[in-house]
């Protein structure tokens, strides 16, 4: 199955005797905030004008818990989670497809936990609410409720040690910008630099100026220039594991699976006893 799906398929879709559950995953990583002002309103935006039927999600209440030892967007607790999603009117035998602004990382959180906890069908507006040439909507939809049960997989989450050891075992890809690897800045995490062994990949080169994903074939082309082969076992970080599940995504729409270390570095970061290192290379 796709991770990711066009606008035209979803309007086919939509029209179909199956249509998906769709979720509006509005939210963007705020300088404003870090700095103390107004962040982004992602309900605000929803509720100005969304697509027909979709339903809000709190990225920071609902797909995250609340910032501390585990990193700024730590994982959700799985029961609350999973009442959003049945609130959302998610079931396990429902198709899911989940969209943001365009910039997709916030879209792809949301695809992660759900394909995580062991739903079956999921996907992403590719290039999000801009990508979308029907109507809008600005009513609220009061869906039934849905039956989806979250359980967590015992495979694609990394915890600080797994990411450690991956490093040197596998290929993990950091996915936030250059510069943030290379430790020149840090706009919001305590140390600047990256996790020793990581090799910078980030998640922006993943898409074309018009914000889709690049085709499959150029994907695996990118992540085996960055190391990726055959059989590696890969793993993604980023600031607080949102950026980082876009890169995730971008790596199944190639065709490679890859796990998620959602503490990310504002979980290793915030470890006085971790090591941290600086400049262009892994090491």
């Amino acid at each position: 199955m796709n991770a990711i799906i066009s606008a035209s398929d979803l309007a086919k879709d939509l029209d179909s005797a199956r249509p998906p559950v769709l979720l509006d995953v509005r939210w963007q990583l705020s300088a404003a905030k870090a700095a103390g002002e107004p962040p982004f309103d992602g309900r605000a935006a929803y509720e100005a004008g969304h697509l027909p039927g979709a339903v809000y999600v709190d990225l920071d209440r609902e797909l995250a818990s609340a910032p501390g030892k585990g990193g700024r967007h730590p994982l959700p607790d799985l029961a609350q989670f999973g009442t959003a999603m049945r609130r959302a009117g998610v079931s396990a035998g429902t198709p899911v497809v989940v969209y943001d602004g365009g910039q997709g990382w916030a879209a792809a959180r949301a695809w992660w936990l759900l394909r995580w906890t062991g739903h079956p069908d999921v996907r992403v507006l590719d290039g999000g609410l801009p990508s979308w040439e029907g109507p809008l909507e600005t009513s609220v939809p009061a869906p039934a409720e849905g039956d989806f049960v979250p359980e967590p997989g015992v495979t694609g989450l990394l915890d600080a040690d797994a990411a450690a050891a991956l490093s040197r075992s596998g290929v993990l890809l950091d996915a936030r910008a250059g510069e943030r690897y290379r430790g020149e800045v840090e706009p919001i995490d305590p140390v600047a630099g990256h996790i020793p062994g990581a090799v910078s990949a980030p998640t922006t080169q993943n898409v074309g100026a018009d914000g889709r994903f690049l085709p499959a074939g150029e994907l695996r082309e990118r992540f085996g220039g960055l190391g990726v082969r055959e059989g590696s076992r890969v793993g993604v970080y980023c600031g607080s594991g949102v950026s980082a599940a876009h890169e995730v995504l971008a790596l199944a729409a190639a065709g490679i699976p890859a796990e998620l270390y959602v503490g990310s570095w504002s979980e290793w970061s915030s470890d006085p006893d971790r090591p941290v290192a600086v400049g262009p290379d892994p090491q």
